[in-house]
This record gives C-alpha cells, structure tokens and sequence, in this order.
C-alpha cells in the first residue's frame, strides 16, 4: 500500500483557493496549439504533467536533469486549471 501526501493549495485568480498542481510552461502558455498532455505521478494529492516537447526532452536526459527543468519551466496550477488543460491537450484535432 502505498502511502499518498497530502494536498498542497494554490489560490487561483479564476478558481479561487483549490489543490494545487504542477505543469509545464508549455502547457500554460500554449497558445490555442494543443502540445499533448503527460501526466508523471499516480499520487492523486501530487498532480504533475508535461507536453510531449517535455517528454522528448526527459527522454534524450534520461531524467530530470538541470536542461530538462529549464526548458520545462515549471508553473503551480490548480486544479480545475490542470483539468481544463489536460481535456484540451489530450484531445484530437
């Protein structure tokens, strides 16, 4: 069994204060272009996802190596954002 962390909060301008969650840059700044969506942990408290530039780069670093974190940029979202944006960049053209 495996033991989950509690929820961390954000206060969302839009939302208002909600469970917090973490995205990349490109997720947040994407423009309309859908990027695709990656979630990294399966710890519901722990909300974490990245587009598929991200992937691509984790992948070639074989990590979350200094490279990898400066061109994922790292931004706290809550959670109703980071649903929004995963049913955005998730879905098919």
């Amino acid at each position: 069994m495996s033991e989950q962390s509690e929820p961390l909060y954000v206060d969302c301008g839009e939302h208002g204060q909600r469970v917090s969650a973490v995205v990349c840059c490109h997720l947040v700044n994407a423009s309309g272009e859908r990027v695709g969506f990656i979630e990294n942990c399966s710890d519901p408290n722990d909300l974490q996802a990245w587009c598929h530039k991200c992937e691509l780069v984790f992948e070639e670093e074989d990590g979350m190596t200094e490279k990898f974190r400066e061109f994922n940029d790292m931004a706290l979202v809550c959670i109703v954002c980071y649903e929004a944006s995963k049913q955005y960049h998730s879905a098919k053209n």
